[in-house]
């Protein structure tokens, strides 16, 4: 197979996520995007980090994504649901989407200050939730955490030139 975005189910929509991450970076917010896949393969929803523009600290890519497909589901229960998300998803995010009873949870690049797919917790390892998601790492892991990496140098490049 030739084409290197078919070598893995996951990556299209991992593509997805990351076009999202790219809106959040030029928006100035940290780029995290995320898309809520139903089981037939329909985005249900889109989303990038907007806590900076909607002035909200709840305001994760997967947050806004899992809002977004209940409501257009009419249902706070995403059954059957898969979110692709370019960064491994932090506390706050992993209690909404196990509340949420997402299925299955594809990530890009591990977060080691923020993560709770195993990086800093493990909100997966079946010892303390009723609810267990899939959990597919890794997907496009390079391009994820490339994008972030740009964005935190960028970032620190300006904060030393305003105060050196």
């Amino acid at each position: 197979m030739g084409n290197s975005a078919m070598a893995n189910p996951h990556e299209k929509m991992m593509l997805a996520a990351l076009a999202e991450a790219e809106k959040a970076g030029q928006n100035q917010e940290v780029p995290i995007g995320a898309v809520l896949v139903a089981q037939t393969g329909e985005i249900l929803a889109r989303a990038y980090n907007r806590t900076i523009e909607l002035a909200d600290p709840t305001g994760h890519a997967e947050i806004l994504a899992m809002r977004a497909a209940a409501q257009k589901v009419k249902n706070y229960r995403l059954l059957n649901t898969t979110l692709y998300v370019t960064v491994e998803p932090c506390v706050m995010c992993m209690g909404a989407i196990l509340h949420a009873r997402v299925a299955r949870v594809v990530y890009g690049a591990p977060d080691p200050k923020w993560g709770a797919l195993g990086s800093l917790y493990n909100f997966a390892d079946g010892k303390t939730f009723n609810h267990h998601p899939e959990i597919v790492p890794g997907i496009c892991a390079a391009r994820c955490r490339a994008i972030i990496q740009a964005f935190f140098r960028a970032r620190r490049g300006r904060i030393q030139k305003v105060d050196p």
